[in-house]
């Protein structure tokens, strides 16, 4: 009896550890145990894939796991065995020296009780990290971390098959950041005529041959953030929100993370081959910079420019020496100044490594293809598609001049513009090695975070329109068919389309209540057919024939999304730039947010979801698209992890090797 209830008050306290460790906060995400292997269990790695190893053993001195009065058990062992063999040290294994000691101290909160009571959980550490490791042979390998005389943590690893040769010369990884089916849907319905249901054309999506779907939790967390999915389509590991090529560990220390090796690192490394980045943010944000970053926190902007210039330097870690083409905004990071690394100028940093550098579209179109390239044109994001072209007087408000001056950026390329120029340069620079180039339409993600539903759908029938001129250029060059092209994105919003909304007789209620206003919003009969395809006279935007000809018809979309802060509807397009749907008050708190005065005053309250602290709306669950067309797109059907993406790319190009294969110093 005695021995029943033991067991049963263990497994009692088993469950509640694992629900503390799961949920709100986490003593450290992909560790549930005081023992704690980095790379964590249920890792998969590409032959020769280096990588980092550390090894945690936690003492927690309070709260419902205090251990071992808060002493870290320092003499831990571990060992590793592949295929059930003989298991050896790690330092034996990797023929490496055994790494020094390493201890420190955090805290964390048990959950919102503690939060609120400020009570944190101290926890004591001692670690080891195995640095820059490779597994070269396929198979599984077990490790296993030995603590506390008796505990013990186990890892399974998988090596996958090796893939040693190159099916695709060049590949190209446009990614619509936040985009999800039900957003392509409504572009479609935006931009395309349909007669009595039939689509008269349809987007350029809609005639890839391969569709797939990718799961994009992360690895402690079934809501994502950009950095940590973008590492997952990157490295072909996931990781915790903010993290971005790391391992989230506990120490103090943002930048010694264990990190896995990317897909540029090892395409540079492996082929010689070209690689540039195209992105309508700012160029340091987490899609463009977890190419080469290795950090747990995204918002290090300044020293991610260091690491996309230089390579990751504070260990030993795979060269990089800039990439090919950089093209983006965000000039903050290479302004001279509080937001650059070590307060550089890195306009000067690049030009002083080779790279032509270019401020607007004029001089990018100009740009000699046979030289690397940085391209910033603008402060901060770039403006969205609809601003820039459909009111461009939005864009004259802005101070966002890319050297610094106090007026508006002027003549900015678009994501088409600057996708067809870093073509140009990789296809010259890349030569027979080939090339990788991702492009990024950021801003569906950014105006889906403000509610701007037409900015965002603006922006992915802009990237919509990239790939069709990406196809043709590719056509018009002879790459086409050597050219793997994979569109997808790194995460989704709660977003669809649940009616019409009739904007003269909402914008008529100006006197009634809310609900009467609601009246206005037409569902399944009564949502009616799309206005954004009828030509009116007098409107002209002269922007092409896969773009809406009248983004302010009298019959708009209505559409919304899950999770959101308090706001106000009023649907059809806002005018006079990109909304703000919520904000703090006059005597309110600082981080208290309320249905914005100023925002859509015409409309009526919609409650939010989300806690009142949160000023826009969040990602979502959602499983998002994969678009595939060229050499190995057939691999891409089906439902898979986001990881997936980056092993399918990485089988295409030959980036699984049985040895340490290097470049040997092509240095383009």
């Amino acid at each position: 009896m005695i021995s029943s209830r033991i067991s049963g008050a263990l497994a009692l306290l088993a469950t509640s550890l694992s629900v503390v460790s799961g949920q709100t906060f986490q003593r450290l995400g992909s560790c549930p145990t005081l023992g704690c292997i980095l790379p964590p269990d249920q890792q998969d790695f590409l032959p020769g894939q280096q990588f980092d190893i550390r090894f945690e053993v936690h003492a927690p001195k309070n709260g419902s796991e205090a251990f071992n009065d808060g002493v870290p058990d320092e003499k831990f062992t571990v060992t590793i065995a592949k295929d059930n063999g003989k298991p050896k040290s790690i330092a034996s294994f990797f023929e490496i020296k055994e790494p020094l000691l390493e201890k420190w101290t955090f805290s964390w909160y048990e959950d919102l009780f503690a939060q609120d009571a400020k009570t944190p959980s101290v926890v004591n550490v001692a670690s080891k990290i195995y640095r820059q490791v490779a597994l070269y042979e396929p198979g599984t390998y077990t490790v296993t971390l030995n603590y506390y005389s008796g505990k013990t943590t186990t890892a399974t690893w998988v090596v996958r098959p090796l893939a040693t040769k190159k099916k695709a010369k060049n590949v190209i990884l446009f990614i619509g950041d936040g985009m999800t089916t039900n957003m392509i849907t409504a572009a479609r319905l935006l931009a395309h005529k349909s007669i009595n249901g039939k689509y008269q054309s349809t987007l350029q999506l809609d005639k890839f041959p391969t569709l797939g779907h990718q799961m994009t939790h992360s690895i402690d967390s079934f809501i994502t953030d950009s950095a940590n999915s973008a590492s997952a389509l990157y490295t072909g590991h996931k990781t915790t929100v903010n993290a971005m090529g790391v391992y989230v560990d506990s120490s103090p220390d943002k930048f010694d993370d264990p990190k896995v090796e990317t897909i540029v690192e090892l395409l540079k490394r492996i082929w010689g081959s070209a690689w540039g980045a195209v992105s309508t943010a700012f160029i340091a944000d987490a899609t463009p910079t977890a190419l080469t970053a290795h950090t747990r926190s995204r918002y290090e902007y300044g020293a991610l420019i260091e690491q996309a210039l230089n390579g990751f330097s504070n260990t030993s870690w795979t060269k990089l020496d800039g990439p090919d083409v950089y093209f983006g905004g965000g000039a903050e990071q290479f302004l001279p100044g509080s937001a650059s690394y070590q307060g550089k100028d890195y306009y000067a940093e690049f030009a002083k490594k080779g790279y032509s550098v270019s401020h607007n579209k004029t001089s990018l179109l100009a740009l000699p293809d046979d030289k690397k390239a940085l391209g910033i044109f603008c402060k901060s994001n770039l403006p969205v598609w609809l601003d820039r072209n459909i009111f461009p007087e939005n864009t004259l408000k802005l101070k966002n001049d890319p050297s610094g001056a106090s007026g508006p950026a002027k003549d900015i390329p678009g994501q088409k513009e600057m996708t067809l120029k870093a073509i140009d340069i990789l296809h010259k620079r890349g030569g027979k090695d080939g090339f990788f180039l991702m492009s990024e339409a950021a801003s569906i993600d950014k105006q889906m975070h403000v509610l701007d539903y037409e900015r965002a759908l603006g922006d992915l029938l802009e990237l919509d329109d990239t790939v069709r001129a990406t196809m043709q250029k590719l056509k018009d060059i002879g790459e086409l068919n050597n050219t793997l092209i994979v569109v997808t994105a790194d995460h989704g919003h709660g977003f669809d389309v649940f009616g019409g909304a009739d904007t003269k007789y909402l914008a008529a209620q100006h006197d009634k209540d809310d609900r009467h206003k609601r009246s206005a919003v037409g569902v399944y009969k009564e949502s009616g057919l799309s206005q954004y395809t009828v030509e009116q006279p007098g409107i002209s935007y002269n922007t092409g024939p896969n773009f809406p000809v009248n983004w302010d018809p009298r019959y708009v979309i209505a559409a919304g999304t899950g999770g959101a802060p308090d706001r106000r509807e009023q649907y059809g397009v806002g005018k006079n730039g990109s909304r703000t749907p919520a904000a703090t008050l006059p005597g309110m708190g600082d981080d208290d947010y309320y249905v914005n005065p100023t925002d859509r005053t015409g409309g009526f309250v919609v409650n939010g979801t989300l806690p009142t602290t949160e000023s826009q709306g969040v990602h979502s669950l959602t499983d998002v698209p994969v678009f595939a067309q060229g050499p190995c797109s057939g691999n891409f059907g089906g439902v898979y992890s986001n990881t997936d993406v980056f092993f399918k790319i990485a089988d295409c190009l030959g980036l699984g090797h049985p040895t340490n294969k290097t470049d040997g110093g092509k240095g383009r």
